[in-house]
């Protein structure tokens, strides 16, 4: 990296094009439609639930849910490196125009798609499968916008160009969010339940045209016309960037020193929290939309500000300080959201906590993903009902072949053993028994959802507001961060595949694994650990080994 850095002005002689603010701004507005098609999914995940995986048990389903939307994220890294050979090979504006076109044609058919109650098993195996396509598409899109917009910024000023690219992210979730609020209170929630959701999906394909006509008045980019007039363009830029250790090197660093801490402190903050405020806290879901979209909306303009600032500073600085702060902070900002979002809840959890004692080979995890398994035993019987109402719980060994037993305070609600019991006489006897455990927690204050009056909104939004400013942090300056690491022959393949790796599997598994953490152990907090683990590992690679970029001259 040294041997490309500048004194001066990166690439010399030159000059800022007027047609430069055209550039960020046709790159910006296509990426946030693409991330707005992505993540209307995670958005609705628990509509889509019981949309298309209705035919197993509910804590299976959402998890299912989850899966489907971590898909997208799963192919994000193959999406990198077939359309990142493509920009290599045949320019970034051809490559991000075929993305686009997927991406929003993808969205359109998850809009029309059937429900698992219309054509059964086929409904959420078409819904995986435009996940995928997705997917696909967003790994080839995000490489080429970023590289496309650092290619065209001057010398001192990446940081601060590629930041309105990163801002697309959380633009297009806000977009997403707003759009579904207004249906939402357009049509009503019932309404919009059986079958408004689909109307932010079928927006999309307005949205695709109108992306399409900006995108096409775009030209090729300076760097890579440069490096093509100049016949020094890759031949195979998937063997010159993986197969040669230097890059290769390279690619691991941006990796594990980079990308992986910003992917889980990114959806941490934006989507965990979402789904933390849903499910588990059981907020009304369009006062957690509220809430979030007024915490990304007073938090988008620092992804600015971090980009401008890491032109000063540096990427690096910026990016593993808010690794470190999200790390140090999630166990408190998420102990304090519960407070403030339900604090009845809060209030039951001190003052009556639950103890499930049950002898652990009586125990099986809550996850079913065939829908077969019908979980009878004593210490299932508790399980499901508590994962079904997202209560915090912890756990104590029983003698081998106790029942199990629900100790809340000071009282005791005694399991069932329902394995030698018949279909129906075990549904009317959980029946009953989820009756008579309901009153107990009732009795004790749990509450079956929080009360919208007692939510403590704008202590709600100052912390989504602090977790989100922590994405901005690590976001706002990574593009320009990648860009500067890699030669301008391999760079849209060498920076997309750490970067979809990272925001792919380590950030877009975020919530299903903290998600079934949770189910597993019975602590609502436990799924954190998953981060916090990440996003340390990224800040001691990332000192030891990132070098700081910004000096690099990115037209060599």
């Amino acid at each position: 990296m040294t041997d490309r850095t500048l004194n001066g002005a990166d690439g010399g002689d030159r000059t800022v094009k007027k047609n430069d603010r055209l550039v960020i701004a046709a790159s910006s507005v296509g990426t946030v439609i693409e991330w707005y098609d992505f993540y209307l999914y995670g958005s609705l995940a628990a509509i889509i639930s019981s949309q298309f995986f209705s035919g197993v048990n509910e804590t299976t389903g959402f998890i299912f849910a989850l899966m489907a939307f971590a898909a997208g994220f799963a192919v994000r890294p193959f999406g990198a490196i077939v359309f990142g050979r493509m920009g290599d090979l045949w320019g970034r504006k051809n490559t991000f125009l075929v993305t686009m076109l997927l991406m929003g044609l993808s969205t359109f058919v998850v809009g029309l798609l059937p429900s698992y109650a219309a054509i059964g098993i086929a409904a959420p195996i078409i819904l995986v499968l435009m996940r995928l396509i997705q997917g696909l598409a967003l790994g080839g899109e995000y490489g080429g916008a970023a590289t496309y917009v650092a290619e065209h910024a001057p010398h001192g000023k990446r940081g601060f160009y590629t930041s309105f690219i990163q801002i697309t992210a959380t633009v297009g979730l806000l977009l997403s969010l707003m759009v579904i609020l207004g249906v939402r209170s357009a049509i009503g929630e019932d309404a919009f339940r059986e079958w408004g959701w689909r109307i932010p999906f079928l927006v999309s394909i307005l949205l695709l045209g109108v992306s399409l006509w900006i995108r096409l008045k775009l030209s090729e980019s300076p760097a890579f016309a440069k490096m093509k007039a100049e016949g020094k363009g890759s031949t195979s830029p998937l063997k010159d960037s993986f197969m040669k250790w230097p890059n290769l090197k390279l690619v691991l660093i941006a990796l594990f020193g980079l990308a992986a801490g910003q992917a889980v402190v990114w959806y941490t903050g934006q989507f965990y929290a979402l789904f933390f405020l849903e499910k588990t806290l059981k907020v009304d879901p369009s006062l957690s939309n509220i809430m979030i979209a007024t915490a990304l909306a007073l938090a988008t303009p620092f992804f600015i500000i971090f980009g401008w600032l890491s032109d000063k500073i540096g990427r690096k600085p910026i990016i593993l300080l808010g690794c470190l702060l999200a790390a140090l902070t999630y166990f408190p900002l998420f102990h304090g959201l519960t407070k403030a979002a339900n604090p009845q809840l809060a209030a039951a959890v001190a003052s009556s906590p639950i103890t499930v004692v049950a002898d652990p080979a009586n125990c099986n995890l809550q996850f079913d993903p065939i829908g077969g398994t019908v979980f009878n035993t004593s210490c299932d019987v508790v399980k499901t009902h508590l994962a079904r109402a997202g209560i915090n719980y912890e756990n104590v060994a029983a003698p081998a072949g106790t029942l199990a037993h629900v100790q809340i305070g000071a009282v005791t609600v005694q399991s069932f053993d329902g394995t030698k019991l018949s279909k129906a006489d075990f549904d009317a006897q959980k029946k009953s028994w989820d009756a008579a455990l309901t009153a107990s927690l009732t009795e004790a204050g749990y509450p079956a959802k929080a009360d919208s009056a007692q939510v403590n909104k704008p202590v709600v939004i100052a912390i989504l507001f602090i977790l989100v400013l922590y994405v901005t942090m690590v976001y706002g300056p990574i593009a320009a961060a990648l860009v500067e690491m890699f030669p301008t022959n391999v760079r849209y393949t060498s920076m997309s595949l750490p970067y979809h790796i990272g925001n792919g599997w380590f950030g877009g598994f975020l919530p299903t694994t903290a998600f079934a953490m949770v189910a597993a152990t019975g602590n609502i907090y436990y799924g954190l650990w998953y981060p916090i683990v990440i996003a340390v590992l990224t800040f001691i690679i990332g000192v030891i080994f990132v070098k700081e970029g910004k000096n690099v001259n990115i037209h060599d």
